[in-house]
């Protein structure tokens, strides 16, 4: 950090907001709207970060839009709900603070920039029928279709993601049976809103947010990178900039959000922060660790919680649009009917089609031996499935692609190629198959979260929607990979209600805010639920602009002293 400020600021505005998805932008909108300056600094070439990857959803307790449908639920259920789950490694009044705004925000950004949002009508929470506090639907919330012609010359500069079909919505999605049934999707759809260029799930989230940056003439800076911050030797005050190779000195008159959310691409910080070793990932390379190389040489203080482990494949001849491979994750792939993963010894070891159960399975280590021994491990499934689902990017009645994984006529053969123990796996899948047959998966209660169902479940297929036998050959074995959780982090930057990062001495550094997931995940805890993510960055750009301004919200505490009686 500089404490030193330039001789001469090249630009000078408000509020400078670092990272262009969700987060970094709802900050420069809502500081603009609330009189003041913004600017947003990218270091990418495309605009809308990490959000344009996603699948969208933005998960919101007691929203207006839920309530205009009939749906029950309220703040107190939703803080109860993260409260309850969270396994006491997150933090209550941060869980209070996140529930209590995020309806704000949402319906702010609906008036103020014209965000469409509706609910996801048939989609649980994870958590349904095993938590009091869980919903059947309402907080799960999509954009509508987005013209990205509205973009103007920014259109081609606003991610699209090669991993979600964002020409359909979810509830086009499930319309035609859900992922496992794509072959049912209405194609005519998709077709004609590719070719209009309306843009559905996390790309139309993230395009949403840039047209309301435009809108406003907001300053969008990309392939410009921020490299340092700047003090004055008590408060960040600005931000050195490079692009084309020259130092541009931003002033923040009244303050820097640092929004460019984690560290999935350093391989360092995955294995010393979140104990990864060698993952795979499906974002793009500057998703590093940049909230710490700019906001810990102020003194910010970094927090963790649990992983969210993920894992993933590899299709032969894919490639992002880095040229390096496209990881294809493996929901909803391996929660499928006739589909299954084993460990070397031969075993399942998860609820395959709930991932909060599974992934924690595949980082479990074995004290007495000193090995993961759930890990290397393979997703196996036979030609019912192959006739049935897609797996990645491999469609029913497409030719297997050389080199993704093994094929082999018979389980023994299969477990001769992999290395699996044959003897082993015979029993697990002769076993499965005679619990599949009747629906159960009495282990590891697989098909019993209604989230499994809506997510990867084929609901044609009786008597569970993610259970079938693996008896037809012949057989395949795709050996998995770690993934990064899509870059949603264990460690992140520790902030107050206001998202003023905060130091080891527990006191807020002046002028210096986080939002999304560069922000330490003290709302979740140990659990994670599709759409927190988007909704955290979007709620805190809307909580530390207003606190830059000079206008912080008050909700928090009025409503701690309420439930406080």
């Amino acid at each position: 950090m500089l404490n030193n400020p330039p001789a001469h600021w090249d630009l000078e505005v408000d509020v400078v907001a670092i990272g262009s998805g969700i987060g970094g932008l709802s900050a420069a909108i809502t500081a603009h709207d609330h009189g003041g300056s913004a600017l947003v600094l990218e270091r990418a070439s495309q605009l809308g970060g990490v959000t344009a990857l996603s699948m969208g959803e933005v998960w919101v307790a007691g929203n207006h839009l839920a309530a205009a449908l009939g749906i029950e639920d309220s703040v107190d259920n939703g803080f109860n709900y993260l409260r309850t789950l969270s396994m006491g490694y997150g933090d209550e009044r941060a869980m209070l603070n996140f529930v209590v705004h995020s309806p704000v925000a949402l319906r702010y950004f609906e008036e103020k920039i014209g965000l469409r949002m509706a609910v996801i009508e048939d989609c649980p929470d994870y958590y349904y029928r095993h938590n009091a506090h869980a919903v059947a639907a309402g907080r799960m919330l999509e954009v509508l279709p987005f013209p990205g012609e509205s973009l103007g010359e920014w259109q081609s500069h606003t991610r699209v993601s090669p991993q979600v079909p964002f020409g359909m919505t979810h509830a086009d999605m499930s319309a035609g049976g859900g992922t496992a049934n794509m072959l049912r999707w209405d194609y005519a759809v998709m077709g004609d809103r590719l070719a209009k260029d309306e843009r559905c799930l996390g790309p139309g989230l993230a395009a949403a947010f840039v047209k309301g940056a435009l809108d406003r003439g907001i300053a969008i800076h990309s392939s410009t990178s921020a490299e340092e911050l700047i003090g004055d030797g008590e408060r960040i005050i600005g931000v050195r900039a490079v692009r084309d190779g020259k130092d541009i000195f931003i002033r923040a008159n009244k303050g820097v959000v640092v929004a460019v959310s984690s560290y999935e691409r350093n391989p360092d910080l995955n294995k010393t922060l979140s104990q990864q070793l060698d993952i795979g990932s499906m974002v793009f390379s500057t998703v590093d660790g940049a909230n710490f190389r700019l906001a810990c040489p102020a003194g910010a203080r970094i927090a963790r919680v649990p992983d969210i482990t993920s894992m993933c494949f590899h299709v032969p001849g894919e490639e992002d649009d880095e040229g390096q491979p496209l990881w294809r994750p493996t929901l909803p792939f391996i929660g499928q009917p006739h589909v299954i993963v084993v460990n070397a010894a031969g075993r399942r070891f998860g609820n395959e089609a709930f991932y909060r159960d599974f992934y924690y399975q595949v980082d479990r280590i074995d004290g007495s031996a000193q090995a993961h021994p759930n890990f290397p491990c393979w997703a196996l499934l036979d030609s019912q499935a192959r006739e049935k689902y897609p797996f990645g990017s491999v469609m029913p009645g497409q030719d297997w692609p050389d080199g993704l994984g093994v094929v082999a006529d018979t389980l023994e053969e299969l477990a001769q190629k992999t290395g699996i123990d044959a003897a082993a796996l015979s029993t697990t899948v002769a076993d499965f198959n005679t619990h599949a047959a009747r629906g159960e998966d009495p282990v590891f209660g697989r098909g019993t979260h209604p989230w499994s169902v809506w997510m990867c479940g084929d609901p044609y297929h009786e008597p569970n929607a993610n259970l079938g036998t693996l008896a037809k050959p012949p057989f395949y074995a795709v050996q998995l990979r770690r993934m990064g959780g899509s870059a949603i982090p264990a460690a992140g930057l520790l902030a107050d209600q206001h998202c003023r990062a905060v130091g080891w001495d527990e006191k807020p550094i002046e002028g210096l805010y986080v939002a999304g997931n560069s922000m330490a995940r003290m709302e979740t805890g140990a659990v994670m639920q599709s759409g927190i993510s988007n909704a955290r960055g979007m709620t805190h750009g809307y909580l530390a602009a207003r606190h830059a301004l000079g206008q912080p919200s008050e909700l928090l505490d009025a409503e701690a002293r309420r439930l406080a009686g």
